[in-house]
């Protein structure tokens, strides 16, 4: 049987095992600790003094269940010298080392752990040299005991038990778990020895730097600023050790500044602020400041570019199912990208030469879509990052009043921030992406500046190269953004602004093309909003047509996609209530709208309110799209004064004198007879008087309203007319034919008067509205009136301003 050191027989094997969740119990030392897992207590309760137990460390303390790879493979076997109980649950035990032990494995583990274990003899324990290194080891002590306090200073040397010396000294010097593991698990005492002198050498090397921390943290921060004191600790503890100071967080902002790929001037300037912050220990009113200035640079995508897909029959084919019609806004985006595919060959074909690949820099397009509410503008920036494989950022800009909202604010000011462009590109994430400015129109101007006039360096291509943000101080490349902005009307626009833009204009849908999206795209998106199954609900297409015809007026489709809704709410509730088993689909058709819509709000009144002299249809164009309005004449005995009502703007009473001017002075051309001229009144009123108005494109409508009211001759019927007249007669062109075409065709119309020089714009109306209408185009007054009124009067004008029938007494008398 083998006899440990102290004399007392090994016990045989299978062992009793108490595992240490942590610390080491060396041969010659006493450990005292608390017991309460289960297996450990059990095995307590039958212990008592003087029993023989092996005690192993845990490789991790949290584990409960062990097994053989959880223990380390060296212990010590150890006398029970006392157990107390703390509880019912928990025991109070304290161990004497005996000797050395080797782990083998598990025998069992109820109720306790039981295992193979061998005694691990030591070997040259009673040799010269061990005896010389115990000396040794003695000399290295006496410079810990200072540090380590008293407990070292009373070990005494013993020339006999070298070993028991170096476990008593490693016992109390308090080195880490590996280490006190590698010291336990060496058999060899000289070795062993070794072993303990390296690790005091490096405890004193240790204790060395320690101290001299500490003197100087207490040289610069004095006693009673312990925080400080402990930041300033770790600092120095990183400059030791060569990790050139600061914190994880700072070592990780340094790495992304690396990995940003730096312009030389942006590189700089990070250089020197992250000095500053580093300097500052994370103390000071500046380091959130300037560390989040440090950020947006990191953040800031310097060089990366998104990759573009470069397939035009794919992106003409996304373009297509996103959205019916906008043919020119579609051959526009497909040009750009057609552009951007050659710029990307030839680069690649140059490169070959040069051994290595160059990037395309193409300048950013600056598009503007401007039309009405609800044509698509917006969804359309989407569809073409889509199409070209960018991030899409829409930047919203209605109500923006202060111009560092594009430009940023200065960091000398609390809460300073960047402006929404580097916003915009700091979400994105790579600087050529597409942006949407929507609704650049709606800006105005505040006290602290003008955005729109921030506006223009961005959105010029010569100058947006070195972009520079009040924020972020530094010039920022923006030439390769895509920018994109819409708006409802351009009058709004300072001319620099429009200048930067190229305008694409979204005049509206037709009435088939708003059939088709609802077809398409709305109906289908709506029903599955609501909840309703695709085979539950069927919505005629005579039904939507007449949707589109009696419950919406608009350019748009927004109104058109409300009433959907309503027609899907109301679906809904029958759906709901109908029996589940039922197989047969709700239809809803042209009669069924009544119910679910209530009544048609939009009928044709042209032929009924133009069925007397003296009113006449005319086209206008509002930021909403195009719309018909009326104009109504009327005369009385006076002086030969003018009234003009229905809100009108300068221009328009200025287009209404000058009508009137024309027609007095060429009365008897027109075949107005002088003495129902001379001596009358004339009021003009063009109704919906709460509705601001204005523009010369009503000059041809006024004249022809006062011509047919001097005259009696009615306007011929479903008649509509646009232009600009002057004193000489002459029709001048005027802007927005697509959009009045549009609205005219929508409220019925079947003939247009045009001024013969807006020919080349009726390209824009689409074929299938140009073959409904009857264009009729002219250049002089005459030939409006020869085209607008009847041949022969239907009323008689009569000299004191009223009317009577041909076919009256008073007529042919």
């Amino acid at each position: 049987m083998s006899t440990l050191r102290s004399g007392v027989p090994a016990p045989i094997s299978p062992v009793a095992v108490l595992p240490l969740r942590s610390g080491v119990l060396f041969p010659g030392a006493t450990l005292t600790f608390a017991v309460g897992r289960p297996r450990s207590v059990a095995l307590l309760r039958n212990l008592y003094p003087g029993d023989i137990v092996v005690t192993f460390s845990q490789r991790d303390p949290r584990t409960l269940d062990l097994g053989s790879e959880d223990l380390h493979p060296y212990g010590t076997y150890a006398r029970v010298k006392s157990v107390a109980r703390r509880g019912e649950r928990e025991f109070e035990l304290s161990l004497e080392g005996l000797d050395r032990a080797r782990f083998e494995s598990f025998t069992s583990a109820d109720p306790f752990y039981k295992a193979e274990v061998t005694l691990l003899e030591e070997t040259n324990g009673d040799t010269p040299e061990a005896h010389e290194l115990a000396r040794a080891l003695k000399l290295e002590v006496e410079g810990l005991v200072r540090d380590a306090g008293g407990a070292l200073a009373q070990i005494e040397l013993d020339e006999s038990d070298a070993s028991g010396f170096a476990d008593r000294i490693a016992a109390l010097l308090d080195l880490p778990a590996p280490q006190e593991i590698e010291i336990l698990g060496e058999p060899d005492v000289p070795s062993r020895i070794r072993l303990l002198v390296k690790r005091i050498g490096e405890a004193k090397a240790q204790a060395e730097v320690r101290s001299k921390i500490e003197t100087e943290v207490r040289k610069e921060l004095g006693k009673n600023q312990r925080e400080h004191v402990l930041r300033e600790q770790m600092r120095a503890i990183k400059k030791e050790l060569g990790e050139g100071g600061g914190d994880d967080e700072l070592a990780n902002l340094r790495q992304r500044l690396d990995e940003a790929n730096l312009p030389d001037d942006a590189r700089k300037v990070a250089d020197r602020e992250l000095r500053r912050l580093e300097s500052m220990g994370g103390q000071g009113a500046e380091t959130h400041v300037i560390r989040n200035y440090l950020e947006l640079i990191a953040d800031l995508p310097w060089s990366k570019r998104a990759s573009e897909k470069i397939d035009l029959d794919k992106i003409a084919e996304q373009l297509n199912e996103d959205h019916y019609g906008l043919e020119d806004i579609k051959k526009r985006i497909l040009e750009h990208v057609a552009v951007l595919k050659l710029s990307n060959d030839r680069a690649e074909e140059s490169a070959k030469d040069l051994g290595k690949k160059e990037e395309p820099r193409l300048t950013g397009t600056l598009l503007c879509f401007v039309g009405p509410p609800g044509v698509g503008k917006t969804s359309l920036g989407q569809s073409i990052a889509d199409a070209t494989g960018r991030p899409f950022v829409r930047v919203a800009l209605g109500g923006v009043r202060d111009e560092a909202e594009i430009r940023g604010h200065r960091r000398t000011y609390v809460g300073a921030l960047p402006g929404r462009i580097l916003h915009a590109l700091r979400k994105a994430g790579v600087k050529n992406p597409v942006v949407l400015l929507d609704e650049v129109d709606k800006m105005t101007a505040g006290w602290a500046g003008s955005p729109e006039a921030a506006l223009l360096e961005v959105l010029d291509p010569e100058q947006n190269r070195t972009f520079t943000d009040h924020y972020l101080e530094l010039p920022f490349d923006l030439s390769e953004v895509m920018f994109i902005c819409t708006a409802n009307t351009l009058e709004t626009l300072s001319a620099p602004l429009r200048d930067r833009l190229e305008i694409v204009e979204l005049t509206g849908y037709t009435p088939d093309e708003k059939v088709h999206i609802a077809r398409k795209h709305l109906v289908a998106k709506r029903t599955k909003d609501h909840g309703i199954a695709e085979d539950q609900l069927v919505i005629t297409d005579e039904a939507i047509e007449r949707i589109v015809r009696d419950y919406t007026r608009e350019a748009g489709v927004r109104q058109l996609d409300r009433e959907i809704k309503k027609v899907c709410r109301a679906a809904a509730l029958e759906v709901a209530r109908r029996s589940k088993k039922s197989e047969t689909p709700l239809s809803i058709g042209p009669e069924d709208l009544v119910k679910h819509l209530g009544k048609p709000k939009f009928e044709s009144e042209v032929a009924e309110r133009t069925s007397i002299a003296g009113v006449v249809t005319g086209l206008a164009w509002t930021p909403f799209g195009g719309s018909i309005l009326f104009v109504e004449t009327s005369r009385m005995p006076g002086r030969g004064s003018v009234e003009i009502t229905g809100q009108l703007g300068d221009v328009m009473k200025e287009s209404a004198r000058a009508a009137l001017t024309y027609v007095r002075s060429n009365a008897s051309q027109l075949g107005i007879r002088p003495e129902v001229v001379e001596g009358q009144d004339v009021h003009i009123h063009v109704p919906a008087g709460a509705v601001p108005k204005d523009g010369p494109s009503a000059g041809v409508t006024i004249f022809t309203a006062l011509v047919s009211l001097f005259t009696g001759r009615r306007i011929k019927p479903d008649t509509a007319m646009t232009g600009e007249a002057t004193l000489r007669g002459r029709v001048l062109p005027v802007g927005g034919i697509k959009a009045k075409v549009l609205a005219a065709h929508r409220a019925g119309i079947k003939r247009v008067i045009l001024p013969a020089k807006v020919a080349r714009d009726l390209d824009d109306v689409p074929a299938e509205v140009r073959e409904q209408l009857e264009f009729i185009l002219v250049e002089d007054m005459k030939q409006v009136i020869e085209a607008a009124l009847e041949k022969e009067p239907s009323e008689l004008p009569t000299v004191f301003g009223g009317t009577s029938r041909k076919d009256s007494p008073a007529a042919h008398a």
